[in-house]
This record gives C-alpha cells, sequence and structure tokens, in this order.
C-alpha cells in the first residue's frame, strides 16, 4: 500500500518526484503559486490533489494543509522543494546583495518551509502518527562556488535549512518523525534556465560535475528524494544527502 506524499512544488525536482511516487502507487497532493500548473501536474497523477497559495502566508498554508487532510486523511511523508533564486531581486555577494534581495529569499525559501513543517508536526504530534520530512537544500550551503553561483542570501537559506533540520531531527525522533535534507548541485530545472543559457558555465559544470558530465536531471535526485520518503530508509534521521555528481570532490 502506497503513502501518502505532500510535495510543495510542481516543476523540476518536485514535478520529478511527484510522478515517480505516483507511478509506485503513492497518493500525492501538490501545493504550488501557480494553480495552472498544479493542474496540469495532477491530470498526469492517477490520484492526487493540489492546492494553489503562497507557501509564506501562514492562514494559506494551514488551508492547504487541510485541503490535503480534507482530500487524503492523513499525510505520512512531506517533501518541501519549492523555493526561489533571489538574484532577479538583488540576490548576489553579499556587499552587493539588496534588502529585498535577502527578505525575498529567506522568507520564500526558509519562512514557508517552517509553515509547513510547523503545520504538519502539530498535526503528527496532535494524532499520535509517525512522518517523514525530507526538506530541500543545496550543495551551495557548505561547498560555495564564487565565480558563477555568488548568491549568499540564497547560500544563506539553504544552510538555515540544514541547522532547522537536523535540529528538528533530534527532537522529534523519540514520536517516531524522521527529518532529512538533500542538497542537489546543478540540476536540469526551470530555476537553472539562466545557467543553462550559458555555454561558460556548461562547460565549468562538466568539470564540476564529472559523474553526470554536466547538469543532473530532475529525475536523478528524485530517485534519491523517493528513497529518503520511503521505509526504506526508516531507520535514516538528521542526515543531509548530497546528490552533486562529484561537485563537492571536484576543483
Amino acid at each position: 500500500m502506497g503513502q501518502i506524499v505532500l510535495i510543495t512544488g510542481t516543476t523540476g525536482i518536485a514535478e520529478a518526484t511527484a510522478i515517480r511516487a505516483a507511478q509506485q502507487g503513492d497518493s500525492v497532493f501538490v501545493i504550488s503559486r501557480d494553480e495552472n500548473h498544479g493542474l496540469d501536474l495532477c491530470k498526469r497523477l492517477p490520484d492526487s490533489g493540489h492546492y494553489a497559495c503562497d507557501l509564506r502566508d501562514e492562514a494559506a498554508v494551514g488551508a492547504a494543509l487541510s485541503a490535503c487532510l480534507n482530500r487524503f486523511g492523513g499525510v505520512d511523508a512531506v517533501f518541501n522543494v519549492a523555493g526561489i533564486s533571489g538574484r532577479k531581486f538583488g540576490d548576489g555577494p553579499l556587499h552587493e546583495c539588496s534588502t529585498e534581495g535577502w527578505t525575498v529569499t529567506l522568507d520564500s525559501n526558509v519562512k514557508s518551509m517552517f509553515l509547513v513543517c510547523r503545520g504538519i508536526l502539530r498535526y503528527w504530534l496532535d494524532t499520535g502518527r509517525p512522518g517523514t520530512i525530507l526538506n530541500m537544500s543545496s550543495v551551495l550551503a557548505c561547498s560555495p562556488q564564487s565565480q558563477y553561483f555568488a548568491t549568499h542570501a540564497y547560500a544563506a537559506s539553504k544552510g538555515a535549512i540544514i541547522s532547522m533540520s537536523r535540529a528538528m531531527a533530534a527532537y522529534y525522533a523519540p514520536h517516531k518523525i524522521r527529518v532529512n535534507v538533500i542538497a542537489p548541485s546543478l540540476v536540469r530545472t526551470p530555476m537553472s534556465a539562466r545557467a543553462q543559457l550559458d555555454d561558460e558555465i556548461m562547460e565549468f559544470i562538466s568539470h564540476k560535475q564529472p559523474l553526470s558530465g554536466g547538469m543532473l536531471d530532475a529525475g536523478d535526485v528524485a530517485e534519491t528524494a523517493l528513497f529518503l520518503l520511503g521505509q526504506q530508509s526508516r531507520h535514516i534521521t538528521g542526515q543531509v544527502i548530497t546528490v552533486d555528481g562529484g561537485w563537492t570532490v571536484s576543483g
């Protein structure tokens, strides 16, 4: 019998994970800011639901979680994927980073995840159910790259996710609630469109991610995500799993 999996985001890694989860028999509920993306994705999933909202909005997140519970009667696993690059808002090297770039990036990547995690943890604790949370970080949280990827608000947000997740894992383990982190390197998704169009960056990535010979595919990360969300990893919590094609060990 499959799980009930809640995923934030509907493109890239979120989309690939939702499709694979459905293929293995899971029921999938997706939350996204763009209603059309949610509708389009759910058309390809046999047993699914969706809710469109701004994940930075406390009331909206509560409504989204209620919609999931009304649809499926429970949640077994949560994959927090939704997030942004704040470059267009002014993220960059810290001395150049705008206040808007910092605030929007931290709110979109950390506050949103905090609100989803808090809501689902309250549900699991109130009902005495076990559960699994997988939070999306980035290789840039621990392995920075100054030439092409100097977005310091983004790095800070992804580092905060790791710290928050490890603290959560320690606290909630006695309640049979697991919390892990997945930290990909550069993946072929809509968010990396800028890099995909830059020949110099693509040449750099071919050497920086030698196992992949370039960008990872979203499905490569989705396979690891499904393992961490499923019962095969039931003894794993508080871990940061890097899926990076060799980024962290390459110059």
